[in-house]
């Protein structure tokens, strides 16, 4: 073997071992066995920018009633399927473009955990350079820091409540408590109920299995929504240390034992409208459905 040959084939393991290195997850120090996503997925799976290009309805409601009541996650932790933790929370993009659409058009925004503790966000997944996702999060950041308590609320809502709707934003956090909690579940038939609209995108959909719990059959039931593909996070995900483990359980196909139908089986920037339930599949579908939702909240107050 010449020295050029041997030199090149050092090289080549030198770059193998870094890439199966750089697609471990991180270890998150704060906890034991805990870990944000590998340095091989963030880089293909986040950006500094998106794919904003402005709102469509900016300063069209003025009569300063109405507002979006926004589900978000307090826990930060998920365990997987084998025992680690996935270190997760909100997605900031998902969080920040619709709610951009809506407080651009007029709409009020208050948010709310299950329990009152600030929301947690995927801070890794953060679009540092984007102004519309900067900007949002820095304008909402002290009732991230401050939410309402979901279940002191819940029993509050009536049909004269001020929310036109609900928005659960998606992040692997959305998995955290979300899809078996009673209060999610009330809130859901609540929206239901008063011909609110209910706002969801990724793994937030998740939240919609609150409406089976402790029933023969979920309000949902024959609705069509728009999901974060099971397929991503049992293949692509997993295997590039997206996530450090097997999902505690794959939400599409409890979706679909739900009776609710997917319309999609890819991660394309897909948004769905079946009645009152607005949805998309993925941080590429967040200026889309931030989109869908303010022309969905203008016809209603115009009514």
């Amino acid at each position: 073997m010449s020295d050029t040959q041997d030199t090149q084939e050092t090289q080549d393991t030198q770059e193998t071992q870094e890439t199966q290195n750089s697609k471990r997850p991180t270890p998150d120090p704060a906890e034991k066995n805990a870990f944000f996503p590998s340095q091989y997925s963030l880089s293909q799976n986040t950006s500094a920018k998106t794919d904003f290009d402005g709102t469509e309805h900016k300063g069209e409601y003025t009569e300063g009633r109405w507002k979006v009541l926004v589900i978000a996650t307090e826990e930060r932790y998920l365990e997987m399927g084998n025992g680690t933790l996935f270190s997760t929370g909100n997605h900031p993009v998902e969080t920040a473009l619709p709610l951009k659409h809506l407080l651009d058009a007029g709409f009020g925004v208050d948010v709310a955990t299950l329990g009152g503790n600030p929301v947690k966000f995927e801070w890794w997944a953060m679009a540092d350079d984007d102004d519309a996702v900067v900007e949002t999060m820095n304008a909402l950041e002290d009732k991230f820091h401050h939410p309402l308590n979901l279940t002191e609320l819940q029993p509050t809502l009536g049909a004269d409540s001020d929310y036109l709707g609900v928005f659960i934003p998606g992040g692997h956090g959305a998995l955290n408590g979300l899809p078996s909690s009673t209060v999610v579940r009330d809130t859901l038939d609540w929206a239901l109920d008063n011909e609110r609209f209910v706002v969801t995108l990724c793994h937030g959909p998740a939240a919609l299995l609150a409406s089976g719990v402790g029933r023969d059959e979920s309000r949902f039931k024959g609705y069509e929504v728009a999901v974060f593909p099971d397929s991503l996070d049992k293949g692509p995900n997993k295997d590039a240390g997206y996530v450090p483990g097997e999902m505690p359980f794959l939400f599409g196909e409890e979706l679909k034992k739900q009776g609710l139908t997917l319309v999609n089986d890819d991660m394309a920037g897909t948004v769905h409208r079946d009645g009152l339930l607005l949805s998309g599949d993925s941080p590429l579908a967040a200026h889309s459905l931030g989109k869908l939702a303010a022309d969905a909240f203008i016809e209603a107050v115009n009514k």
